[in-house]
């Protein structure tokens, strides 16, 4: 049945004048919600709310973060206890599949770029057989370097003085001992807690 013929059908119906009309309005206001336009300005699932506002995002960190420094120093022939003692334990251990070891990494931060990583071991027994890790693992300095969203404006404050500085600073100016103030108020003299002996 069509919208026309809906209407229609109502009216038949004996509908006084203002019910019918506030049901067609009624009726054409929900058709042309569905024509309206989007308006990605307001939306709050962009960068920013109304080009000017950036909303607060939950930083997501997951898993074992490995470098290639963690790396290097796992060989194949070391065991699962030197392995642990090297990267950690392992995001996901199977019970199927035992001699698996997955270290996956995820981090997501405001203001740097996503990064994901998968690392998956292979053991023989318990000696690690297998390394399976991207070419593309950073540096301990260029994984901090890119999840740090400080920008470093400017040179680094100065935080000693050199040797001719110090000397040219005036000398420090003692002061006499300052005796101790009176008491202001009245004193009282309090009797001993415990009875001298």
């Amino acid at each position: 049945m069509s919208l026309n013929s809906r209407i229609a059908c109502i009216a038949r119906r004996n509908v006084s004048g203002a019910a019918m009309a506030g049901l067609v309005v009624g009726l054409l206001a929900l058709g042309g919600c569905s024509q309206m336009p989007k308006f990605d300005a307001l939306s709050v699932s962009g960068d920013k709310v109304l080009g000017l506002v950036t909303p607060y995002r939950v930083e997501i960190v997951q898993g074992n973060v490995v470098t290639k420094e963690q790396l290097a120093a796992v060989k194949p022939g070391m065991t699962r206890v030197q392995v642990r003692d090297v990267l950690g334990s392992p995001l996901l251990t199977d019970v199927f599949h035992e001699s698996r070891w997955d270290y996956v990494f995820t981090i997501r931060r405001q203001g740097a770029a996503p990064q994901n990583r998968h690392i998956l071991l292979t053991f023989d027994g318990d000696q690690l057989s297998k390394i399976d890790a991207p070419d593309d693992l950073p540096t301990e300095k260029e994984f901090i370097a890119s999840i740090n969203t400080l920008k470093v404006t400017g040179k680094e404050p100065k935080l000693e003085l050199t040797e001719e500085e110090r000397k040219a600073l005036p000398p420090p100016v003692r002061t006499a001992a300052a005796s101790a103030p009176e008491p202001m108020g009245p004193t009282r003299d309090y009797p001993p807690l415990e009875p001298r002996r």
